[in-house]
């Protein structure tokens, strides 16, 4: 049967896509930045809120996947604190500057996760060369890669998905980005292990006062009145749907 990975931004959202039928919990910070990794305080309290796999994301900043070196320093201290805390597994990924996976990184964090399960993230979808990149991946003992097929969405990218699930059974290939239950019957026949959603809505901020001539974000536009988080009802239809699908 396909496993559903729920990407939760709260710890509230991660109890509620267990409740609805969630088999694992990618756990990360800042939305509107794509994933970063948690807090240590939100980190604990996860911990202790559900009983389902969690695989925080460690991501020191937004933008490239090409770090600095006090970056990956911190990278590496977040992995031993991950360790540490009893999380079975992570999300991350390393680039060079001419978009191939940083190997000598990699393996430094393939060694600072022992006993861990490591998913590279869409940082795939960013390299230059998919399938020399998923080779080199296997060869380091990945877990999985969340990939979109390196397109906007799953959907767009489902040839390079479906070609990269055929090669081997490890790392398992995960297709995320823009998966919803109107979509998920495509993932399903397509014979995809693992999925991954946000199951996501904006929501309205319950406060009252607003100040509308002053912004904490650089974004002008951004409505920083609005609150990301998982639609319970999305997770258990899809869920459903999985429970029913007969390959």
């Amino acid at each position: 049967m396909t496993l559903l990975e729920i990407c939760c931004y709260g710890v509230d959202d991660a109890v509620l896509a267990e409740q609805r039928g969630a088999d694992r919990i990618e756990f990360c910070a800042a939305p509107k930045e794509g994933g970063l990794t948690p807090s240590f305080g939100a980190l604990k309290a996860i911990r202790q809120a559900v009983t389902i796999p969690v695989h925080p994301i460690v991501r020191p900043r937004g933008g490239d996947f090409c770090y600095r070196g006090d970056e990956f320093a911190s990278m590496l201290s977040d992995i031993a604190m991950l360790r540490d805390l009893g999380f079975p597994g992570l999300v991350t990924g390393v680039l060079t500057e001419e978009g191939d996976v940083d190997i000598v990184r990699m393996r430094e964090i393939m060694q600072a996760a022992q006993g861990m399960a490591v998913t590279f993230h869409r940082a795939f979808d960013m390299c230059a060369n998919p399938l020399q990149v998923f080779d080199k991946l296997a060869e380091l003992g990945i877990a999985r890669i969340l990939t979109s097929g390196q397109q906007s969405s799953a959907v767009k990218g489902l040839s390079l998905i479906t070609e990269l699930n055929a090669r081997s059974g490890v790392p398992i290939i995960m297709a995320g980005a823009g998966v919803r239950p109107d979509n998920l019957e495509t993932f399903l026949h397509a014979g995809i292990k693992e999925v991954h959603s946000s199951a996501g809505r904006w929501t309205a901020s319950p406060m009252r006062y607003r100040n509308p001539g002053l912004s904490m974000s650089s974004d002008a536009s951004a409505d920083e009145y609005a609150r990301y988080g998982v639609d319970g009802d999305a997770v258990a239809v899809m869920k459903e749907m999985i429970s029913h699908h007969r390959p």
